[in-house]
């Protein structure tokens, strides 16, 4: 039996890996890891057992690293969303380059020529900089011995109930012929919001207060009068969520009403009474589900922290396919 192994880099909580895992089974092993956000790691050790994690790449010599046969890179989104302010390449953050990440990605595969890289990243890199920053990229890969193909997916035709268009970039080694290798077909377009939601009654603290109910419905409002779409978002149980967003911001775009939970007395500091409504944001539990991860996937750090962690995660049912159709090149 063939074992591949595998370095996780940027690897938030695991995402990339646990599709990578579930496609290979015991075929696969993962050798490296390296993420940075310390909050990331203590979800990722609590989920993948204690293997060290190093902390920023870039400080981080390709000659520390072990031979690896699979690169997972889902290099960080920030620099090429159409959210943020687009700098790509010159984005910097915190003395961190994000928008050079990649080219960490490739100093440490120069060095050790993988059979397979692979990145996933916002739709947005595809067009940043009138598409010279993807042109690089996909050039970058090229030049460095590697056949590239690319696609954008959306989570939603995999079995999760989340629009979320995302592009996924794999590259096979000049040497392993991938000329059959196809992006996997929708799998499930099915999937709504009512398949994610907590099986019981969720705590008062996810339902918001009027005082917040009445600041949204009035900056909704005030964009409306200018023209723009932006606003909060009450979704139906049979429709699908809008993608949950990097940096845990967006919850407001995906309320639900949930009636289901009578007593309705504050148990964290709000101004004002619970809305009767039963307008509520969606759990962490149920943005884990959104991203497609497991139940058995232990949620142990606060609320804030999850959520931030599951929006900038990746949706592990895509990862899964797109790796179940890596493996049947690899053989």
């Amino acid at each position: 039996m063939t074992e591949y192994k595998t370095i996780d880099l940027f690897a938030g909580i695991g995402g990339i890996r646990l599709g990578f895992d579930r496609a290979f089974g015991n075929e696969i092993k993962t050798v490296f890891i390296s993420e940075w956000d310390e909050r990331a790691q203590k979800t990722y050790k609590t989920n993948f057992g204690g293997q060290d994690i190093a902390g920023d790449i870039t400080k981080i010599s390709e000659d520390d690293i072990p031979a690896f046969d699979i690169c997972l890179a889902g290099f960080p989104c920030q620099a090429f969303s159409l959210a943020g302010q687009r700098k790509g390449f010159a984005d910097d953050y915190k003395g961190m380059s994000r928008g050079t990440l990649f080219f960490d990605v490739i100093r440490i595969c120069q060095k050790h020529k993988p059979k397979v890289i692979f990145c996933e990243n916002v739709k947005g890199l595809t067009i940043h900089d009138g598409g010279r920053t993807f042109d690089i990229i996909m050039g970058t890969l090229r030049e460095l011995g590697y056949t590239v193909h690319e696609k954008v997916l959306n989570s939603r035709d995999f079995g999760v109930p989340q629009n979320r268009e995302r592009i996924y970039i794999v590259a096979f080694r000049d040497d392993v012929d991938s000329s059959k290798f196809e992006f996997p077909k929708p799998t499930d377009s099915l999937k709504r919001i009512r398949d994610i939601i907590e099986e019981k009654p969720v705590s008062a603290k996810y339902y918001l207060s009027c005082v917040y109910l009445e600041t949204l419905k009035r900056h909704k409002a005030r964009h409306e009068s200018k023209g723009n779409g932006f606003g909060y978002e009450i979704r139906s149980w049979d429709e699908i969520a809008g993608a949950i967003v990097c940096g845990g911001m967006g919850k407001e775009r995906n309320l639900i009403i949930d009636k289901r939970q009578t007593n309705l007395t504050p148990v964290t500091h709000i101004r004002g009474d619970i809305n009767r409504e039963g307008i509520r944001k969606m759990t962490p539990r149920e943005w884990a589900r959104l991203q497609g991860y497991p139940d058995n996937y232990k949620l142990e750090l606060a609320d804030v922290h999850l959520y931030k962690q599951f929006g900038n995660s990746v949706t592990v049912p895509v990862i899964e396919a797109i790796a179940k159709k890596i493996k049947d090149v690899l053989g």
